[in-house]
């Protein structure tokens, strides 16, 4: 009632897959690059730069942790630090909490 008749396709018809296949791939592939350079890469180097300032902090610098504390470095271990954040106050921190390092007589910079 509702079926109808089944045709082979024909050789034209085949040849010209080749190319709806492509007109398919490469808008996806076009969006992969595109997320690559907006968001992959710009990410991985903020991680590696991070990466590196934990790596180089050390005693007398000043640090600033995610949740807004601001202390001098008075010891380093492998994966804490410890800040002075008043006189005799002194706080442990995880170093991958830290947002930001001033080395040791530099100053702030102005926003």
């Amino acid at each position: 009632m509702f079926a109808s008749p089944a045709y082979a396709s024909t050789g034209a018809a085949a040849a010209s897959g080749g190319g709806a296949i492509i007109a398919q791939v490469l808008p996806l592939v076009l969006i992969f690059v595109a997320f690559w350079f907006l968001l992959i890469r710009p990410q991985s180097k903020r991680m590696k730069q991070h990466r590196d300032m934990i790596g180089a902090v050390k005693k007398n610098d000043t640090a600033v942790t995610t949740g807004g504390l601001i202390g001098k470095v008075t010891r380093v271990d492998e994966t804490e630090v410890e800040l002075e954040i008043a006189q005799n106050v002194r706080v442990r921190v995880i170093k991958t909490m830290l947002s930001e390092v001033r080395p040791h007589g530099t100053k702030p910079a102005n926003d």
